[in-house]
Protein backbone atom coordinates (compact mmCIF):
# COMPACT_ATOMS: atom_id res chain seq x y z
CA UNK A 1 0.00 0.00 0.00
CA UNK A 2 1.41 3.28 -0.88
CA UNK A 3 0.04 5.85 1.52
CA UNK A 4 0.95 8.55 -0.27
CA UNK A 5 -1.12 7.41 -3.11
CA UNK A 6 -4.14 6.54 -0.79
CA UNK A 7 -3.91 9.96 0.74
CA UNK A 8 -3.73 11.73 -2.74
CA UNK A 9 -6.55 9.70 -3.91
CA UNK A 10 -8.82 10.78 -0.61
CA UNK A 11 -8.02 14.57 -0.68
CA UNK A 12 -8.91 14.41 -4.75
CA UNK A 13 -12.06 13.14 -4.52
CA UNK A 14 -12.87 15.25 -1.73
CA UNK A 15 -12.06 18.38 -4.05
CA UNK A 16 -14.31 16.97 -6.50
CA UNK A 17 -17.49 16.49 -4.00
CA UNK A 18 -17.15 19.68 -2.49
CA UNK A 19 -17.30 20.97 -5.70
CA UNK A 20 -20.94 19.86 -5.25
CA UNK A 21 -20.72 18.23 -8.77
CA UNK A 22 -19.22 15.72 -10.47
CA UNK A 23 -15.85 14.76 -12.25
CA UNK A 24 -13.71 12.24 -12.56
CA UNK A 25 -11.13 11.68 -9.38
CA UNK A 26 -7.61 12.74 -11.33
CA UNK A 27 -5.70 10.66 -9.10
CA UNK A 28 -7.86 7.86 -10.12
CA UNK A 29 -8.37 8.08 -13.58
CA UNK A 30 -6.28 6.40 -16.07
CA UNK A 31 -5.98 7.76 -20.04
CA UNK A 32 -6.54 4.52 -21.36
CA UNK A 33 -9.77 3.70 -23.52
CA UNK A 34 -10.29 -0.04 -21.62
CA UNK A 35 -10.96 1.46 -18.08
CA UNK A 36 -13.57 0.64 -16.40
CA UNK A 37 -15.71 3.56 -15.48
CA UNK A 38 -17.70 3.65 -12.13
CA UNK A 39 -20.02 6.28 -11.17
CA UNK A 40 -19.72 6.83 -7.60
CA UNK A 41 -23.61 8.06 -5.96
CA UNK A 42 -23.60 9.27 -2.31
CA UNK A 43 -25.11 12.59 -0.42
CA UNK A 44 -21.49 14.37 0.46
CA UNK A 45 -23.40 18.11 1.54
CA UNK A 46 -25.86 18.96 3.93
CA UNK A 47 -26.72 16.90 6.86
CA UNK A 48 -25.66 13.24 5.71
CA UNK A 49 -22.75 14.32 4.68
CA UNK A 50 -20.48 12.45 7.31
CA UNK A 51 -22.15 8.87 5.74
CA UNK A 52 -21.44 9.69 2.43
CA UNK A 53 -17.84 10.71 3.07
CA UNK A 54 -17.56 6.90 5.18
CA UNK A 55 -18.75 5.54 1.82
CA UNK A 56 -17.10 7.68 -0.61
CA UNK A 57 -13.58 6.48 1.39
CA UNK A 58 -14.41 3.32 2.10
CA UNK A 59 -14.90 2.64 -2.02
CA UNK A 60 -11.49 4.30 -2.49
CA UNK A 61 -9.35 2.49 0.06
CA UNK A 62 -11.28 -0.52 -2.04
CA UNK A 63 -10.26 1.02 -5.23
CA UNK A 64 -6.54 1.55 -3.75
CA UNK A 65 -5.71 -1.96 -2.53
CA UNK A 66 -7.10 -3.16 -5.15
CA UNK A 67 -4.03 -1.11 -6.97
CA UNK A 68 -6.55 0.70 -8.85
CA UNK A 69 -7.85 -1.69 -10.57
CA UNK A 70 -11.18 -3.65 -11.10
CA UNK A 71 -10.50 -7.86 -12.53
CA UNK A 72 -6.92 -6.54 -13.88
CA UNK A 73 -8.31 -3.47 -16.04
CA UNK A 74 -7.83 0.31 -14.94
CA UNK A 75 -10.53 1.63 -12.99
CA UNK A 76 -11.80 5.74 -13.39
CA UNK A 77 -14.49 6.86 -10.18
CA UNK A 78 -16.70 9.56 -11.00
CA UNK A 79 -17.80 11.12 -8.01
CA UNK A 80 -21.70 12.46 -7.58
CA UNK A 81 -22.85 14.74 -4.60
CA UNK A 82 -26.48 13.45 -5.03
CA UNK A 83 -27.64 16.45 -2.48
CA UNK A 84 -30.14 14.47 -1.14
CA UNK A 85 -32.55 15.87 -3.61
CA UNK A 86 -33.95 13.08 -5.95
CA UNK A 87 -34.06 15.57 -9.09
CA UNK A 88 -30.25 16.21 -8.69
CA UNK A 89 -29.63 12.67 -8.31
CA UNK A 90 -31.59 11.36 -11.32
CA UNK A 91 -29.93 14.44 -13.26
CA UNK A 92 -26.83 13.89 -12.36
CA UNK A 93 -26.87 10.05 -12.76
CA UNK A 94 -28.46 10.47 -16.66
CA UNK A 95 -25.48 12.47 -17.42
CA UNK A 96 -23.61 9.17 -16.05
CA UNK A 97 -24.54 7.00 -17.95
CA UNK A 98 -25.87 9.13 -21.49
CA UNK A 99 -22.57 11.17 -21.21
CA UNK A 100 -19.88 9.56 -19.54
CA UNK A 101 -20.92 6.00 -20.49
CA UNK A 102 -20.10 4.97 -16.90
CA UNK A 103 -20.25 0.69 -16.64
CA UNK A 104 -21.33 0.71 -12.97
CA UNK A 105 -22.61 2.99 -10.63
CA UNK A 106 -22.33 2.06 -6.89
CA UNK A 107 -22.90 3.77 -3.60
CA UNK A 108 -26.13 5.28 -2.32
CA UNK A 109 -26.52 6.56 1.14
CA UNK A 110 -30.17 7.31 1.73
CA UNK A 111 -33.54 4.79 0.45
CA UNK A 112 -35.38 7.59 -1.11
CA UNK A 113 -32.15 8.51 -3.36
CA UNK A 114 -31.38 4.47 -4.52
CA UNK A 115 -35.18 4.15 -5.26
CA UNK A 116 -34.73 7.84 -7.27
CA UNK A 117 -32.00 6.81 -9.52
CA UNK A 118 -32.64 2.58 -9.63
CA UNK A 119 -34.83 2.84 -12.75
CA UNK A 120 -32.96 5.15 -14.82
CA UNK A 121 -29.77 2.73 -13.98
CA UNK A 122 -30.96 -0.62 -14.19
CA UNK A 123 -33.64 0.29 -17.59
CA UNK A 124 -30.26 1.17 -19.23
CA UNK A 125 -28.97 -2.25 -18.38
CA UNK A 126 -26.31 -0.82 -16.45
CA UNK A 127 -25.37 -3.23 -13.19
CA UNK A 128 -26.25 -0.86 -9.62
CA UNK A 129 -24.28 -2.03 -6.45
CA UNK A 130 -25.50 0.07 -3.15
CA UNK A 131 -22.91 -0.33 -0.60
CA UNK A 132 -26.13 1.13 2.20
CA UNK A 133 -29.47 1.62 0.69
CA UNK A 134 -31.73 -1.15 0.69
CA UNK A 135 -35.39 -0.52 1.03
CA UNK A 136 -38.20 -3.48 0.88
CA UNK A 137 -39.64 -2.28 -2.13
CA UNK A 138 -36.45 -3.34 -4.32
CA UNK A 139 -36.13 -6.53 -2.51
CA UNK A 140 -39.07 -8.31 -3.09
CA UNK A 141 -41.29 -7.64 -5.99
CA UNK A 142 -39.02 -4.08 -6.97
CA UNK A 143 -35.61 -6.36 -7.60
CA UNK A 144 -33.99 -6.18 -10.61
CA UNK A 145 -31.72 -8.58 -12.66
CA UNK A 146 -29.25 -5.29 -12.53
CA UNK A 147 -29.23 -4.55 -9.10
CA UNK A 148 -26.84 -5.71 -6.90
CA UNK A 149 -25.84 -4.89 -2.84
CA UNK A 150 -22.74 -5.07 -0.86
CA UNK A 151 -24.65 -4.58 2.40
CA UNK A 152 -28.15 -5.40 3.62
CA UNK A 153 -31.71 -5.28 3.21
CA UNK A 154 -33.25 -1.75 4.92
CA UNK A 155 -35.43 -4.02 7.69
CA UNK A 156 -32.75 -6.73 8.84
CA UNK A 157 -30.37 -4.62 11.16
CA UNK A 158 -33.48 -3.53 12.78
CA UNK A 159 -34.81 -6.98 13.00
CA UNK A 160 -31.40 -7.82 14.94
CA UNK A 161 -32.06 -5.35 17.44
CA UNK A 162 -35.84 -5.78 17.65
CA UNK A 163 -34.56 -9.64 18.65
CA UNK A 164 -31.53 -8.36 20.65
CA UNK A 165 -34.78 -6.64 23.06
CA UNK A 166 -36.72 -9.79 23.19
CA UNK A 167 -33.40 -11.14 24.25
CA UNK A 168 -32.75 -8.37 26.69
CA UNK A 169 -36.33 -8.82 28.10
CA UNK A 170 -37.92 -5.65 27.29
CA UNK A 171 -41.40 -5.47 27.80
CA UNK A 172 -41.95 -2.11 27.12
CA UNK A 173 -40.34 -0.12 24.13
CA UNK A 174 -40.41 3.49 22.72
CA UNK A 175 -39.61 4.17 18.97
CA UNK A 176 -38.47 6.70 17.59
CA UNK A 177 -37.40 7.36 13.74
CA UNK A 178 -38.05 9.71 10.56
CA UNK A 179 -40.55 9.83 8.58
CA UNK A 180 -39.10 8.38 5.21
CA UNK A 181 -38.88 5.08 3.63
CA UNK A 182 -35.82 3.47 5.49
CA UNK A 183 -37.77 5.04 8.44
CA UNK A 184 -40.62 2.57 8.17
CA UNK A 185 -38.24 0.04 7.02
CA UNK A 186 -36.73 0.15 10.53
CA UNK A 187 -39.93 0.10 12.46
CA UNK A 188 -41.22 -2.93 10.39
CA UNK A 189 -37.39 -4.61 11.00
CA UNK A 190 -37.88 -4.07 14.62
CA UNK A 191 -41.49 -5.07 14.95
CA UNK A 192 -40.87 -8.87 12.69
CA UNK A 193 -38.99 -9.78 15.93
CA UNK A 194 -39.66 -7.28 19.21
CA UNK A 195 -43.62 -9.06 20.81
CA UNK A 196 -43.30 -6.50 23.42
CA UNK A 197 -45.36 -3.30 24.09
CA UNK A 198 -44.36 -0.22 21.83
CA UNK A 199 -46.04 2.44 23.98
CA UNK A 200 -45.22 4.95 21.24
CA UNK A 201 -44.25 5.42 17.71
CA UNK A 202 -43.23 8.59 16.58
CA UNK A 203 -42.06 10.20 12.92
CA UNK A 204 -40.62 13.00 13.03
CA UNK A 205 -39.20 14.96 9.65
CA UNK A 206 -35.61 13.45 7.56
CA UNK A 207 -34.60 17.07 8.50
CA UNK A 208 -35.13 17.56 12.40
CA UNK A 209 -32.31 18.22 14.56
CA UNK A 210 -34.83 19.36 18.01
CA UNK A 211 -35.33 16.85 19.54
CA UNK A 212 -36.51 18.24 22.93
CA UNK A 213 -40.47 17.47 22.59
CA UNK A 214 -39.37 13.70 21.88
CA UNK A 215 -37.17 13.41 24.80
CA UNK A 216 -40.40 15.19 27.06
CA UNK A 217 -42.21 12.36 25.83
CA UNK A 218 -39.68 9.58 26.26
CA UNK A 219 -39.45 10.61 29.88
CA UNK A 220 -43.02 10.91 30.76
CA UNK A 221 -43.91 6.94 28.95
CA UNK A 222 -41.19 5.93 31.21
CA UNK A 223 -40.60 2.68 28.58
CA UNK A 224 -38.09 0.08 29.40
CA UNK A 225 -35.76 0.72 26.67
CA UNK A 226 -36.08 3.02 23.54
CA UNK A 227 -35.40 1.58 19.86
CA UNK A 228 -34.28 4.69 17.26
CA UNK A 229 -33.30 4.81 13.64
CA UNK A 230 -31.67 8.50 13.09
CA UNK A 231 -28.77 8.70 10.73
CA UNK A 232 -26.53 11.25 10.26
CA UNK A 233 -26.49 14.35 11.63
CA UNK A 234 -30.34 13.68 13.36
CA UNK A 235 -28.59 11.11 15.58
CA UNK A 236 -25.61 13.38 16.66
CA UNK A 237 -28.16 15.79 18.53
CA UNK A 238 -30.26 12.93 19.55
CA UNK A 239 -27.90 11.41 21.51
CA UNK A 240 -26.75 14.61 23.09
CA UNK A 241 -30.30 15.90 24.27
CA UNK A 242 -31.14 12.27 25.31
CA UNK A 243 -27.78 12.56 27.53
CA UNK A 244 -28.48 16.11 28.67
CA UNK A 245 -32.10 14.85 29.60
CA UNK A 246 -30.66 12.23 32.34
CA UNK A 247 -32.55 9.54 30.10
CA UNK A 248 -29.58 7.63 29.45
CA UNK A 249 -30.71 4.58 32.75
CA UNK A 250 -33.08 3.94 29.87
CA UNK A 251 -31.39 1.11 27.37
CA UNK A 252 -30.94 3.13 24.07
CA UNK A 253 -31.20 0.49 21.28
CA UNK A 254 -30.44 1.91 17.75
CA UNK A 255 -29.27 1.41 14.33
CA UNK A 256 -27.40 3.66 12.52
CA UNK A 257 -27.61 6.61 15.27
CA UNK A 258 -24.13 5.88 17.22
CA UNK A 259 -21.48 4.32 15.13
CA UNK A 260 -17.91 5.61 13.53
CA UNK A 261 -19.60 8.48 11.12
CA UNK A 262 -21.68 10.26 13.89
CA UNK A 263 -19.07 9.14 17.04
CA UNK A 264 -16.62 11.58 16.56
CA UNK A 265 -19.45 14.14 17.31
CA UNK A 266 -21.17 12.39 20.15
CA UNK A 267 -18.26 11.14 22.00
CA UNK A 268 -19.01 10.65 25.71
CA UNK A 269 -22.90 11.27 24.83
CA UNK A 270 -22.80 7.99 23.13
CA UNK A 271 -20.76 5.57 25.11
CA UNK A 272 -22.73 2.53 26.53
CA UNK A 273 -25.54 3.06 23.80
CA UNK A 274 -26.29 -0.03 21.46
CA UNK A 275 -26.40 -0.64 17.71
CA UNK A 276 -26.97 -3.84 15.40
CA UNK A 277 -24.39 -4.19 12.48
CA UNK A 278 -23.40 -6.29 10.50
CA UNK A 279 -19.57 -5.58 11.24
CA UNK A 280 -17.50 -3.24 13.56
CA UNK A 281 -13.91 -2.31 13.79
CA UNK A 282 -12.90 -4.60 15.92
CA UNK A 283 -13.89 -7.80 14.02
CA UNK A 284 -10.68 -10.10 14.47
CA UNK A 285 -9.96 -11.36 10.65
CA UNK A 286 -6.90 -10.61 8.30
CA UNK A 287 -9.03 -8.85 5.96
CA UNK A 288 -10.66 -6.92 8.44
CA UNK A 289 -7.98 -5.91 10.53
CA UNK A 290 -5.62 -4.98 7.49
CA UNK A 291 -8.87 -3.17 6.21
CA UNK A 292 -9.11 -0.93 9.66
CA UNK A 293 -5.49 -0.26 9.77
CA UNK A 294 -4.97 1.35 6.18
CA UNK A 295 -8.24 3.32 6.52
CA UNK A 296 -7.31 4.60 9.82
CA UNK A 297 -3.45 5.65 8.44
CA UNK A 298 -4.84 7.28 5.33
CA UNK A 299 -7.91 8.93 6.44
CA UNK A 300 -7.42 9.38 10.40
CA UNK A 301 -10.40 7.92 11.40
CA UNK A 302 -12.56 5.03 12.13
CA UNK A 303 -14.04 3.70 9.35
CA UNK A 304 -18.10 2.35 9.81
CA UNK A 305 -19.82 0.01 8.31
CA UNK A 306 -20.64 2.38 5.55
CA UNK A 307 -17.07 2.64 5.06
CA UNK A 308 -17.01 -0.90 5.21
CA UNK A 309 -19.60 -2.35 2.90
CA UNK A 310 -18.35 0.23 0.06
CA UNK A 311 -14.98 -1.48 0.62
CA UNK A 312 -16.71 -4.42 -0.18
CA UNK A 313 -18.12 -3.21 -3.14
CA UNK A 314 -15.20 -2.90 -5.06
CA UNK A 315 -14.36 -6.23 -4.09
CA UNK A 316 -17.64 -7.30 -5.22
CA UNK A 317 -16.66 -5.60 -8.89
CA UNK A 318 -12.81 -7.22 -8.62
CA UNK A 319 -13.88 -10.46 -7.93
CA UNK A 320 -17.10 -10.43 -11.01
CA UNK A 321 -14.83 -8.34 -13.37
CA UNK A 322 -11.91 -11.41 -12.94
CA UNK A 323 -14.63 -13.86 -13.70
CA UNK A 324 -15.32 -12.66 -16.69
CA UNK A 325 -11.98 -11.89 -17.67
CA UNK A 326 -12.01 -8.11 -17.68
CA UNK A 327 -15.23 -8.39 -20.20
CA UNK A 328 -18.13 -5.90 -18.73
CA UNK A 329 -19.87 -5.70 -21.73
CA UNK A 330 -21.42 -9.21 -22.05
CA UNK A 331 -24.00 -8.40 -18.97
CA UNK A 332 -25.30 -12.23 -19.01
CA UNK A 333 -22.27 -13.37 -17.87
CA UNK A 334 -21.39 -10.64 -15.09
CA UNK A 335 -24.68 -10.71 -13.61
CA UNK A 336 -23.85 -14.70 -13.39
CA UNK A 337 -19.99 -13.70 -11.92
CA UNK A 338 -21.57 -11.02 -9.47
CA UNK A 339 -24.42 -13.53 -8.20
CA UNK A 340 -21.44 -16.15 -7.72
CA UNK A 341 -20.54 -13.77 -4.34
CA UNK A 342 -16.85 -15.26 -3.90
CA UNK A 343 -15.66 -11.60 -2.69
CA UNK A 344 -13.50 -11.37 0.21
CA UNK A 345 -15.59 -9.61 2.93
CA UNK A 346 -14.36 -7.77 5.84
CA UNK A 347 -17.03 -9.76 7.49
CA UNK A 348 -16.07 -12.82 6.72
CA UNK A 349 -17.99 -15.60 5.05
CA UNK A 350 -21.20 -14.60 3.18
CA UNK A 351 -23.76 -15.04 0.52
CA UNK A 352 -25.81 -13.32 -2.19
CA UNK A 353 -30.09 -14.23 -2.14
CA UNK A 354 -31.95 -14.81 -5.01
CA UNK A 355 -32.92 -11.23 -4.71
CA UNK A 356 -28.98 -9.95 -4.80
CA UNK A 357 -28.88 -9.13 -1.28
CA UNK A 358 -26.13 -10.81 1.13
CA UNK A 359 -27.39 -13.43 3.60
CA UNK A 360 -24.83 -12.73 6.85
CA UNK A 361 -24.51 -12.39 10.07
CA UNK A 362 -25.93 -9.89 12.64
CA UNK A 363 -24.55 -8.64 16.07
CA UNK A 364 -25.38 -6.46 18.66
CA UNK A 365 -22.80 -3.72 19.10
CA UNK A 366 -21.90 -1.34 22.06
CA UNK A 367 -20.07 2.10 22.00
CA UNK A 368 -16.97 1.85 23.35
CA UNK A 369 -13.36 4.45 24.30
CA UNK A 370 -10.56 3.09 23.27
CA UNK A 371 -6.98 3.33 24.68
CA UNK A 372 -6.43 6.20 21.80
CA UNK A 373 -8.96 8.31 22.78
CA UNK A 374 -10.73 7.35 19.70
CA UNK A 375 -14.84 5.94 19.69
CA UNK A 376 -16.12 3.35 18.04
CA UNK A 377 -18.53 0.32 18.05
CA UNK A 378 -17.54 -3.43 19.46
CA UNK A 379 -19.81 -6.73 19.20
CA UNK A 380 -21.27 -7.64 22.29
CA UNK A 381 -22.61 -10.57 20.50
CA UNK A 382 -23.70 -12.68 17.35
CA UNK A 383 -27.72 -11.88 16.93
CA UNK A 384 -28.88 -13.51 14.13
CA UNK A 385 -26.69 -15.88 12.00
CA UNK A 386 -26.87 -16.18 8.31
CA UNK A 387 -29.76 -13.98 8.21
CA UNK A 388 -31.92 -13.47 5.05
CA UNK A 389 -34.32 -10.86 4.13
CA UNK A 390 -37.83 -11.49 4.30
CA UNK A 391 -38.70 -10.41 0.89
CA UNK A 392 -36.68 -12.41 -1.17
CA UNK A 393 -38.99 -14.97 -1.54
CA UNK A 394 -41.01 -12.26 -3.71
CA UNK A 395 -38.31 -11.54 -5.68
CA UNK A 396 -39.32 -12.95 -9.16
CA UNK A 397 -36.04 -12.34 -11.86
CA UNK A 398 -35.96 -13.35 -15.76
Amino acid sequence: MNRRSFLTTTASAATVAAAGGFAFAPSIARAQNQAVKVAFVGTLSGPGAALGTHLRDGWLAGVTRLNNQLGGRAVETLVIDDELKPDVAVSKVRAALERDKVDFVVGVVFSNMLQAIVRPVTESNTFLITANAGPSTLAGKGCSPFLFSSAYQNDQPHATMGQAAQDLGYKRVFILVPNYQAGKDAVAGFRSRYKGEVVDEVYVPLSQLDFSTEVTKIAAAKPDAIFTFMPGALGVNLVRQYRQAGLANIPFLSTFTVDESTLPAQGESALDFYTAATWAPNFDNPHSRRFVQEFEAAYGYVPSNFAAHAYDAAHMLDAAIRRTKGDVADKAALRTALEAGDFPSVRGALRLGPNHFPIQDFWLCKVAKRADGKFQTETVRKVLSADADGYAASCKMG
